[in-house]
């Protein structure tokens, strides 16, 4: 599976890359390349059936996305590099640091699902939906969950991406979504984990990620107040200088 990234940075600086949420591809990390690129190469992908990259049919699993990393840095002839990922994307960064822990330098997941498993059906019934009806049909519900209100005017380029991720694509990660457990290998991860929840997170919500530092060894919780889901985005005045801190 080829994934589609873009680069930025000295090629000679230490690299990390960028994993996206559900529904969004590379464009969405805009407002931090820049700051990361200064000290970084950053690489910003887009998981398997999203943004540019190839869209084979689902279901997938978190082994396959996490997989699908583990080429990538082979392709680009990386031994280890530093990870950034939110919601989706930071599922797959823990996902790396529990299966290839070698390979990962410093973690830093934001609202990251870990057990979704326990309560599949959601996302079924969600891959179902957007098969039907297409991924228009779930962007108002889901920028909804992503944004406070008073950030409902500067999501529009949020929109265009969710509008315009390949059906099958969304649908495919949800199932991966659907089985996900993480949990029982998060004290086997070794790599410095900085953990990031916001206090109003209606996707992931705080209550599932707060323990999460309590069973990941030597971790850093970070509470990020009056944010939701997708604070990358809206609060990149806040989460760059907790990036720059822990990935120095």
């Amino acid at each position: 599976m080829r994934l589609n990234y873009v680069e930025t940075g000295s090629a000679d600086a230490p690299v990390v890359l960028l994993g996206s949420s559900l529904g969004a591809n590379q464009a969405m990390w805009a407002p931090q390349v820049d700051v990361l690129a200064k000290r970084f190469r950053v690489v910003a992908f887009d998981h398997r059936g999203h943004g540019g990259s190839e869209v084979p049919d689902g279901p997938y699993t978190i082994d396959d996305l996490g997989g699908d990393v583990v080429e990538l840095l082979d392709m680009l002839e990386v031994e280890q590099a530093s990870y950034v990922g939110i919601s989706l994307g930071g599922s797959v960064g823990l996902w790396l640091a529990e299966h290839a822990p070698e390979r990962i330098h410093r973690l830093v997941a934001i609202c990251p699902p870990t057990n979704t498993a326990e309560n599949p059906q959601m996302w079924i019934d969600r891959a179902a939906q957007v098969r039907a009806e297409g991924t228009q049909s779930i962007a108002d519900a889901t920028l909804g969950r992503w944004f406070l209100p008073e950030f409902a005017e500067d999501i529009e380029p949020v929109r265009q991406m969710l509008q315009d991720c390949p059906d099958e694509g969304y649908a495919a990660c949800c199932e991966a979504i659907s089985t996900l457990n993480l949990l029982p290998k998060l004290q086997d991860i070794t790599a410095p984990v900085l953990l990031i929840t916001t206090d109003s997170d209606q996707s992931v919500p705080p209550e599932t990620v707060v323990p999460l530092a309590g069973q990941l060894p030597g971790a850093h919780l970070e509470i990020i107040e009056k944010a939701a889901h997708l604070v990358t985005y809206s609060h990149a005045d806040v989460i760059n200088p907790l990036l720059l801190a822990h990935l120095a």
